[in-house]
Protein backbone atom coordinates (compact mmCIF):
# COMPACT_ATOMS: atom_id res chain seq x y z
CA UNK A 1 0.00 0.00 0.00
CA UNK A 2 1.20 3.45 -0.85
CA UNK A 3 2.22 5.05 2.38
CA UNK A 4 0.23 7.85 4.19
CA UNK A 5 -2.66 6.32 1.89
CA UNK A 6 -6.03 5.88 4.03
CA UNK A 7 -6.58 2.16 4.45
CA UNK A 8 -9.67 1.05 2.37
CA UNK A 9 -10.32 4.22 0.82
CA UNK A 10 -9.90 3.19 -2.75
CA UNK A 11 -11.05 -0.47 -1.70
CA UNK A 12 -14.38 -2.04 -2.64
CA UNK A 13 -16.99 -3.62 -0.56
CA UNK A 14 -17.11 -7.14 -0.56
CA UNK A 15 -19.65 -9.98 0.52
CA UNK A 16 -18.86 -11.26 3.63
CA UNK A 17 -19.79 -15.36 4.02
CA UNK A 18 -21.66 -15.84 7.35
CA UNK A 19 -21.30 -18.48 9.66
CA UNK A 20 -22.19 -22.23 8.35
CA UNK A 21 -20.03 -21.09 4.68
CA UNK A 22 -17.38 -23.95 4.30
CA UNK A 23 -15.02 -21.52 3.43
CA UNK A 24 -15.19 -20.30 7.04
CA UNK A 25 -14.14 -24.09 8.44
CA UNK A 26 -11.13 -24.48 5.81
CA UNK A 27 -7.13 -23.70 6.52
CA UNK A 28 -6.04 -20.86 4.19
CA UNK A 29 -2.78 -21.44 1.90
CA UNK A 30 0.07 -19.37 1.90
CA UNK A 31 0.39 -16.06 0.03
CA UNK A 32 3.22 -16.62 -2.60
CA UNK A 33 2.26 -13.70 -5.46
CA UNK A 34 2.90 -10.41 -3.46
CA UNK A 35 2.45 -8.23 -6.10
CA UNK A 36 -0.88 -5.26 -7.20
CA UNK A 37 -3.92 -8.28 -6.84
CA UNK A 38 -2.71 -8.23 -3.20
CA UNK A 39 -2.24 -4.79 -2.33
CA UNK A 40 -6.06 -4.69 -4.21
CA UNK A 41 -6.97 -7.51 -2.18
CA UNK A 42 -5.92 -5.44 1.46
CA UNK A 43 -7.49 -2.48 0.45
CA UNK A 44 -10.94 -4.38 -0.25
CA UNK A 45 -10.37 -6.26 3.02
CA UNK A 46 -10.26 -2.97 4.67
CA UNK A 47 -13.28 -0.58 3.14
CA UNK A 48 -15.11 -4.01 3.56
CA UNK A 49 -14.14 -4.28 7.11
CA UNK A 50 -15.26 -0.60 7.90
CA UNK A 51 -18.30 -1.03 5.92
CA UNK A 52 -19.18 -4.01 8.10
CA UNK A 53 -17.86 -1.96 11.03
CA UNK A 54 -15.80 -4.62 11.95
CA UNK A 55 -11.73 -4.58 13.91
CA UNK A 56 -11.02 -7.50 12.04
CA UNK A 57 -11.11 -8.96 8.24
CA UNK A 58 -9.70 -12.24 7.30
CA UNK A 59 -9.69 -13.32 3.76
CA UNK A 60 -11.67 -16.26 4.38
CA UNK A 61 -14.81 -14.00 5.12
CA UNK A 62 -14.98 -13.11 1.68
CA UNK A 63 -14.12 -16.17 0.29
CA UNK A 64 -10.63 -16.55 -0.39
CA UNK A 65 -8.72 -18.98 0.90
CA UNK A 66 -5.45 -17.06 1.80
CA UNK A 67 -3.52 -16.84 4.62
CA UNK A 68 -4.18 -12.38 4.79
CA UNK A 69 -5.75 -10.47 7.48
CA UNK A 70 -6.55 -6.45 8.25
CA UNK A 71 -6.98 -5.01 11.52
CA UNK A 72 -8.42 -1.46 12.44
CA UNK A 73 -8.56 -2.63 16.69
CA UNK A 74 -7.84 -0.59 19.92
CA UNK A 75 -6.77 -2.45 22.81
CA UNK A 76 -7.71 -1.83 26.28
CA UNK A 77 -5.53 1.50 27.01
CA UNK A 78 -7.71 2.97 23.46
CA UNK A 79 -4.52 2.91 21.33
CA UNK A 80 -6.02 2.11 17.73
CA UNK A 81 -3.63 -0.44 15.97
CA UNK A 82 -4.24 -0.06 12.24
CA UNK A 83 -2.32 -2.75 9.66
CA UNK A 84 -2.28 -5.86 7.70
CA UNK A 85 -0.49 -8.74 8.06
CA UNK A 86 0.33 -11.71 5.38
CA UNK A 87 1.00 -15.61 6.40
CA UNK A 88 0.63 -14.55 10.24
CA UNK A 89 1.35 -17.29 12.28
CA UNK A 90 0.32 -16.37 16.03
CA UNK A 91 3.92 -16.68 18.02
CA UNK A 92 2.82 -16.91 21.54
CA UNK A 93 0.71 -15.90 23.82
CA UNK A 94 0.33 -15.06 27.37
CA UNK A 95 -0.03 -17.30 30.76
CA UNK A 96 -3.52 -14.84 31.65
CA UNK A 97 -6.81 -16.16 29.76
CA UNK A 98 -9.37 -13.46 30.20
CA UNK A 99 -13.37 -14.90 29.08
CA UNK A 100 -14.86 -12.03 27.00
CA UNK A 101 -17.52 -10.93 24.48
CA UNK A 102 -16.47 -11.59 21.41
CA UNK A 103 -18.25 -11.16 17.79
CA UNK A 104 -17.52 -11.72 14.45
CA UNK A 105 -18.72 -10.31 10.99
CA UNK A 106 -19.64 -13.42 9.87
CA UNK A 107 -21.92 -14.38 12.50
CA UNK A 108 -23.62 -10.38 12.51
CA UNK A 109 -25.26 -9.32 15.68
CA UNK A 110 -23.98 -11.69 18.24
CA UNK A 111 -21.44 -12.47 20.58
CA UNK A 112 -20.44 -14.52 23.36
CA UNK A 113 -18.12 -14.80 25.84
CA UNK A 114 -14.65 -16.88 24.86
CA UNK A 115 -11.40 -17.09 26.54
CA UNK A 116 -8.91 -15.74 24.86
CA UNK A 117 -5.08 -14.76 25.99
CA UNK A 118 -4.67 -11.10 27.28
CA UNK A 119 -1.20 -10.74 25.28
CA UNK A 120 -0.55 -12.54 21.61
CA UNK A 121 2.45 -11.86 19.27
CA UNK A 122 1.51 -13.04 16.05
CA UNK A 123 4.64 -12.65 13.21
CA UNK A 124 4.25 -12.55 9.36
CA UNK A 125 4.76 -10.30 6.46
CA UNK A 126 3.70 -6.75 4.94
CA UNK A 127 2.15 -6.42 1.28
CA UNK A 128 5.80 -5.93 0.40
CA UNK A 129 7.58 -9.01 1.79
CA UNK A 130 8.93 -7.62 4.70
CA UNK A 131 9.05 -9.14 7.97
CA UNK A 132 6.48 -8.40 10.42
CA UNK A 133 6.12 -8.71 14.28
CA UNK A 134 2.97 -7.31 15.84
CA UNK A 135 2.49 -8.00 19.82
CA UNK A 136 -0.96 -6.89 21.22
CA UNK A 137 -2.72 -7.02 24.83
CA UNK A 138 -6.41 -6.53 25.93
CA UNK A 139 -8.97 -6.45 22.90
CA UNK A 140 -6.21 -6.02 20.75
CA UNK A 141 -4.92 -9.49 21.35
CA UNK A 142 -8.37 -10.83 21.06
CA UNK A 143 -8.66 -9.31 17.77
CA UNK A 144 -5.14 -10.88 16.79
CA UNK A 145 -6.02 -14.13 18.29
CA UNK A 146 -9.04 -13.91 16.80
CA UNK A 147 -8.07 -13.30 13.08
CA UNK A 148 -5.59 -16.22 13.15
CA UNK A 149 -7.83 -18.37 14.02
CA UNK A 150 -9.82 -17.53 11.08
CA UNK A 151 -7.00 -18.26 8.81
CA UNK A 152 -6.59 -21.71 10.80
CA UNK A 153 -10.36 -22.29 9.33
CA UNK A 154 -11.61 -21.93 12.82
CA UNK A 155 -14.30 -19.28 14.00
CA UNK A 156 -15.17 -18.45 17.07
CA UNK A 157 -17.87 -20.44 17.96
CA UNK A 158 -15.87 -23.62 17.62
CA UNK A 159 -13.81 -22.32 20.92
CA UNK A 160 -17.12 -22.71 23.08
CA UNK A 161 -18.45 -25.17 24.71
CA UNK A 162 -21.40 -26.54 26.64
CA UNK A 163 -23.97 -24.00 27.71
CA UNK A 164 -22.37 -21.14 25.60
CA UNK A 165 -22.53 -22.73 22.56
CA UNK A 166 -25.89 -24.33 22.60
CA UNK A 167 -26.81 -20.98 23.69
CA UNK A 168 -24.94 -19.61 20.64
CA UNK A 169 -26.06 -21.89 18.03
CA UNK A 170 -29.71 -21.62 19.09
CA UNK A 171 -28.97 -17.53 18.58
CA UNK A 172 -27.71 -18.19 14.83
CA UNK A 173 -30.84 -20.49 14.37
CA UNK A 174 -32.74 -17.14 15.18
CA UNK A 175 -31.25 -15.09 13.04
CA UNK A 176 -32.73 -13.72 9.92
CA UNK A 177 -29.23 -14.75 8.14
CA UNK A 178 -29.31 -18.38 9.34
CA UNK A 179 -28.40 -20.63 6.43
CA UNK A 180 -26.86 -18.23 4.13
CA UNK A 181 -23.51 -17.98 3.50
CA UNK A 182 -23.30 -14.72 1.86
CA UNK A 183 -21.50 -16.12 -1.41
Amino acid sequence: MRRGAIPGSSGSIRPLRLFGDPALHAACEDVTDFGAPLTRLIEDMFATMYAARGVGLAANQIGLPLRVFVYDCPDDDDQRHIGHLINPRLAGTGDLAIRGPEGCLSLPGLEAATARSDHAVVEGLRSDGSVARVEGTGFFARCLQHECDHLDGTVYADRLGGLRRRALLRAIRRTSWAGRSGA
